[in-house]
């Protein structure tokens, strides 16, 4: 899958949030329209304690994350 920057962009504004899989990482990362910048390429995501740089060809995949009730042990 090849991720274009402006597709990246739209879908993160559209859904406020996404999940990555990202080349250079073991674990999805999280990214949110708050904690996110998308420039030239380049994805930065500021974290509690520190901030996370990595350009945009790394992104391997990328999907809109939900929860349900039964995540939070709250289904009927």
């Amino acid at each position: 899958m090849v991720v274009e920057t402006a597709e990246l962009q739209s879908e993160l504004e559209a859904k406020g949030e996404l999940m990555l899989a990202v080349s250079e990482f073991d674990e999805p990362l999280e990214m949110h329209l708050h904690d996110t910048e998308i420039e030239e390429g380049v994805i930065t995501i500021e974290l509690t304690d520190g901030v996370l740089t990595f350009d945009v060809d790394e992104v391997v995949a990328f999907w809109h994350h939900t929860h349900s009730l039964a995540d939070f042990g709250l289904e009927d």
